[in-house]
């Protein structure tokens, strides 16, 4: 059964055009072509880029938290208790106002001794400003590598500059080292950030992120295995190129440079919407849709490359309404903060307060919000 299975998978009608099938693509003549036995690869540069940013933020963006000033809140400690620390875990943050009087009752303590217990613990759990900016120092020197990596992979290449070479005597295209090591580099980094899911600084956004690295991730093996290098390569330059600008913007705000961090995600708005909302959908996804029929008849890898594209670009589009009320508010008022991570809670807040401090926080500091690739 799962030979049959294995056959279906690889049947060459899915994946490729007519006329050509996998011994198609066997290494001869001085071609070489992707395999899918490399992709395993990632999985060791992935624990590897895992690695390189352990010592990263430990030896080079922790020391220099500290030249910058970049100092984490003075957080009080929630007073031991079981009962409390039950809840908390096992049920929720957040006790609705029947549970509040069910565990005063439970506690003997009173209704506000309770409430500033929880915003303490919750308080706890909150990521801090210098993990914030170590996490965002890492990023921000990635893309910016693997940029330089892409522009240097692809400077050279005529189908940088005439898309229709991207597809010129597909799938028969040989695969050039330059394209291998991006490949590797990109899809080691995609699948660490999915194994450092647990200890990454939580964002409301976390669900539109994984949806974002498991799409990435699917395009790549799939334009790897299919031989779609040639536009794989240029979506992943595409996306580097504002990534670098905005978590450069964050490593700025965390660092209270304001200035220098609105400038830099003024420049990353432009960037962002020039390169998703322009040239991603109308020169990327028109190059995979309508060049390539020009050369065969559509098939089934045709249609599913195509629709990983779009649910990127419904990602870009979420994330361009975001970053369009950002700049609003850095226009017309202030600008600070990170609203897709939790505001830490003052002990003197009330329900209500909280709420319009949460309300006020999130309508007007939102320059991390949007992490789009």
């Amino acid at each position: 059964m799962l030979h049959t299975v294995s056959e279906w998978l690889w049947w060459d009608r899915l994946w490729l055009p007519e006329k050509v099938s996998w011994s198609d693509l066997e290494d001869s003549e001085g071609c070489v072509y992707a395999k899918a036995s490399q992709l395993y690869a990632a999985l060791p540069c992935a624990l590897c880029l895992l690695f390189i940013r352990f010592l990263f933020e430990r030896y080079l963006a922790t020391p220099l938290a500290d030249l910058w000033g970049v100092r984490d809140r003075v957080r009080l400690t929630a007073e031991p208790n079981p009962v409390l620390e039950k809840y908390f875990c096992s049920q929720a943050r957040f006790p609705s106002q029947t549970d509040l009087t069910y565990l005063c009752k439970k506690t003997s303590w009173p209704e506000r001794k309770v409430q500033v217990w929880f915003k303490r613990r919750r308080n706890h759990e909150r990521p801090g400003f210098r993990k914030r900016f170590c996490e965002a120092s890492w990023r921000c020197v990635f893309y910016l590598f693997a940029f330089v990596a892409g522009v240097l992979a692809l400077y050279d290449k005529p189908w940088l500059y005439n898309l229709k070479e991207v597809w010129a005597g597909f799938p028969k295209q040989s695969m050039l080292p330059s394209q291998y090591y991006y490949y590797l580099l990109e899809l080691g980094f995609y699948l660490s950030l999915l194994l450092s899911l647990t200890f990454d600084v939580k964002r409301k956004d976390f669900k539109e992120q994984v949806t974002h690295h498991i799409a990435t991730l699917t395009l790549l093996s799939f334009s790897w295995i299919s031989n779609y290098i040639r536009i794989g390569t240029l979506v992943m330059a595409c996306h580097d190129s504002a990534d670098i600008l905005l978590e450069g913007a964050k490593v700025f705000n965390y660092a209270k440079w304001h200035w220098s961090a609105n400038t830099t995600f003024v420049v990353f708005t432009a960037l962002f919407m020039l390169t998703r909302l322009v040239i991603f959908p109308f020169w990327l996804i028109h190059c995979t849709w309508v060049y390539p029929l020009e050369e065969f008849a559509p098939f089934f890898g045709y249609y599913f490359f195509n629709v990983m594209l779009l649910v990127l670009q419904i990602l870009h589009i979420y994330w361009a309404v975001l970053i369009s009320r950002m700049l609003l508010k850095l226009i017309f008022s202030k600008l600070e903060g990170d609203d897709r991570s939790d505001e830490e809670e003052a002990d003197s807040d009330s329900p209500k307060e909280r709420n319009n401090k949460l309300s006020h926080i999130n309508g007007s500091g939102a320059r991390g919000r949007a992490n789009g690739h």
